[in-house]
């Protein structure tokens, strides 16, 4: 009996295998997946500069709670709806004139923040503009995805993914500079921009074999649109990053609500649950590149899955909820790589930002459906049984479909 297991073709683009396992990152690999990173850290941090202020503006104008989520809610919604365009973008002109240009363009809206202060309509305005900041993820990972071989692509999308990070320092950092200025914060992340952009237009270099598409953005976007794979990866990665989300908005008000933590305290707390996002993205990304990403993304699910179920009988915070929500950390963290290592396996190159664009703004709209959902159940039912349970039944659906349907996936395909 023949026992040979046939392995699945790889990409026409992909070297063979012999020399794919081979091949190692270059120099020049490693010095855009840095750049990229830093990038992607510093304009999240100018993307999430509004939230870690909302409280004073919330003071200083007047508004109501509903107003406060407004102003909050917009920079992040274009800039994850910016991702689609953007990603077309660079997929069409690189990330060497994208990374500058991105992100010397979100210094304007970050320095309009300071006259703006004192009109919620102006801030608004700014607010719209401030999403630019949001959309630097759909340049990194085809431009990180481009530099690196198929078998190191899932820890390389994992390390860029960190720089998610930058919400995490904008909410530390930011209300504490404040302290010291209140126009000190825009202009110290104005100053790191002005030094990024310029490093960038440098350091920042798209790798030699890049497909150039010729056809239209329009046509680009709806090439990706009509591909099944985009909308699964999307579904997926509403799950996983829109979790991160949710968790990141809404996990102080849960603390501090059901809990009874200070302000300060639950701030930390929730902070604790962002790093460990941050720390699993590389993990999920690494742990792809030596098992099929799906069968990553399924079992990260399945503990987001299960500790969700744990949380939705209200246990005591100490010891059995913090390890409940930091293995849901864990878990989600873990999936936003895999998934991302994935979209490197199963789309063409030259569509590669296209797809991210579509499925990282899936991704970032995910995670404002969550929180409207928790503070509905509460206010109805004065628990959070419910909406964890919801979680629970979300993530179980994503575990179930990642392993039943993407598992079958090949390289390319």
């Amino acid at each position: 009996m023949n026992s040979a297991v046939k392995q699945p073709p790889e990409p026409p683009d992909a070297p063979a295998p012999a020399a794919a396992a081979a091949a190692a990152p270059s120099a020049a690999a490693y010095r855009n997946l840095v750049m990229a990173t830093i990038g992607f850290a510093l304009t999240f941090w100018a993307w999430n500069l509004i939230a870690p202020m909302s409280g004073d503006y919330k003071d200083r104008l007047g508004l109501s709670s509903f107003q406060q989520s407004l102003l909050v809610a917009v920079p992040v919604l274009v800039g994850s709806l910016g991702r689609i365009p953007v990603g077309a973008l660079t997929d069409r002109y690189g990330a060497k004139l994208m990374f500058p240009l991105v992100s010397a363009l979100t210094i304007v809206p970050v320095l309009l923040l300071i006259p703006a202060r004192n009109s919620y309509g102006a801030m608004l305005a700014v607010g719209f503009l401030l999403g630019l900041g949001g959309t630097t993820f759909a340049i990194g990972v085809p431009l990180v995805n481009s530099w690196f071989p198929p078998a190191r692509r899932g820890f390389a999308l994992g390390v860029f993914g960190m720089g998610m990070g930058g919400v995490a320092l904008s909410g530390y950092f930011t209300p504490r500079i404040a302290k010291h200025g209140d126009n000190l914060p825009f202009l110290v992340v104005a100053g790191a921009l002005v030094v990024f952009a310029l490093l960038a237009a440098v350091l920042v270099s798209d790798h030699p074999g890049r497909k150039v598409p010729t056809d239209t953005l329009a046509h680009r976007l709806g090439d990706a649109a009509r591909l099944r794979v985009t909308w699964e990866l999307s579904a997926l990665y509403a799950i996983g990053f829109g979790g991160i989300v949710a968790f990141g908005v809404y996990l102080p008000t849960y603390l501090k609500t059901w809990y009874e933590m200070s302000p300060t305290e639950a701030g930390t707390k929730a902070a604790g649950f962002a790093l460990v996002t941050v720390v699993f993205r590389p993990i999920g990304g690494w742990l792809s590149d030596r098992v099929h990403p799906a069968l990553v993304t399924a079992g990260a699910l399945l503990l987001a899955a299960l500790m969700a179920v744990v949380q939705a009988f209200e246990p005591p915070l100490n010891p059995t909820g913090t390890i409940a929500l930091l293995a849901m950390a864990a878990g989600l963290g873990t999936a936003s790589g895999s998934v991302f290592a994935l979209v490197s396996q199963v789309t063409p190159q030259a569509k590669v930002g296209s797809v991210t664009g579509i499925v990282g703004a899936m991704g970032g709209l995910g995670g404002f459906v969550p929180p409207l959902v928790m503070g509905a159940i509460y206010s109805a039912k004065d628990s959070y049984a419910i909406g964890f349970m919801l979680l629970s039944d979300l993530a179980l659906a994503g575990c179930v479909y990642a392993y039943a349907r993407m598992r079958n996936l090949r390289r390319g395909g």
